[in-house]
């Protein structure tokens, strides 16, 4: 089966794998190169660095509606293109192409969390499951009929990294499994339901800002859905900037003001109060600085009982 891979970044290696080693891949798109935050070095995607290392052909078009690129498609005559994590709209012309259709590896469990956050929304919204589900790709986002879905627990101590790194691992398990069906001709689709769609979007800075007046729940499903990108964040009396990356629930109700460094727990971090409880930092940066343990910001007096964030 001839295929042709589209996608981007770490969360697609697997997949990529996958195709490579079960179909005849004959050509990756990835997105265009980056350069570092100093401008002075290019950096290659985590796909194209795998194209390069298996000297398979690459290419990094700005756009996919342009005549050459659907006739260089044309060309190869695939039987499937697989698309995970790509970053670019599809355009009809291409959906078109291959013998089999385009399909696409989704990390959530459609229709829920259709769009650009799926991974960081299941946590922020304390969900209990998630998953990924391998769809054909149509016009709409993240609208075509499922193949098959993989399911994964949430477990409480779950970040945004562990929980990405879980199901991009099951996104291969479940497109090689769709690969078998494709071949085999078995493949049996069920159409989403339209009325149960959630649409996320990218998270937002605003989105990212820590509110103390929330419960412990929201605030801590917050710090650990945020972690590592792009990080839930406050600012102190000094109007320093400091991303919380680890918390702690506390049952404990306290005085003060909701922000207020309310208690110092010597072998953890400071606990901050919120709505119905506090949120103990556990491992934070401030701004410029290295990640610190919540016993190093404790040692260095950096948050003192009594001090606010906002």
């Amino acid at each position: 089966m001839k295929t042709i891979f589209m996608g981007t970044p770490e969360f697609a290696i697997p997949s990529l794998e996958t195709v490579y080693k079960n179909t005849d891949l004959k050509l990756i798109f990835t997105k265009e190169d980056k350069r570092n935050a100093r401008g002075n070095k290019i950096i290659f995607s985590p796909v194209k660095q795998f194209g390069l290392d298996n000297n398979i052909e690459i290419i990094q078009p700005k756009r996919l509606k342009d005549a050459e690129i659907t006739e260089k498609i044309r060309e190869i005559n695939p039987d499937l293109i697989v698309v995970v994590a790509y970053g670019k709209i599809i355009p009809k012309e291409i959906i078109d192409i291959p013998k089999y259709g385009i399909i696409n590896v989704h990390s959530s469990l459609l229709p829920k969390y259709r769009g650009a956050s799926p991974i960081h929304s299941a946590i922020l919204n304390g969900d209990k499951e998630t998953g990924v589900s391998i769809m054909y790709i149509e016009e709409e986002l993240d609208a075509g009929d499922v193949i098959l879905k993989e399911y994964c627990e949430i477990n409480e101590d779950d970040t945004l990294g562990t929980l990405h790194d879980k199901l991009k691992e099951l996104g291969a398990t479940g497109l090689e499994k769709t690969l078998k069906l494709i071949e085999d001709g078995n493949v049996k689709t069920e159409k989403q339901d339209d009325t149960k769609a959630t649409f996320v979007k990218p998270i937002s800075k605003e989105q990212a800002k820590i509110d103390w007046t929330d419960t412990k729940e929201n605030v801590y499903n917050k710090i650990r859905g945020l972690n590592p990108f792009p990080a839930a964040y406050t600012f102190n009396e000094k109007n320093e900037n400091i991303k919380v990356y680890k918390g702690e629930k506390i049952d404990k109700i306290y005085d003060g003001e909701f922000g207020e460094i309310v208690e110092i727990i010597n072998k953890k971090g400071p606990v901050v109060k919120v709505q119905n409880g506090g949120i103990i930092l556990t491992e934070v940066k401030f701004e410029g600085k290295k990640i610190q343990k919540g016993t190093d910001v404790i040692n260095g007096r950096k948050l003192l009982q009594g001090e606010k964030l906002i």
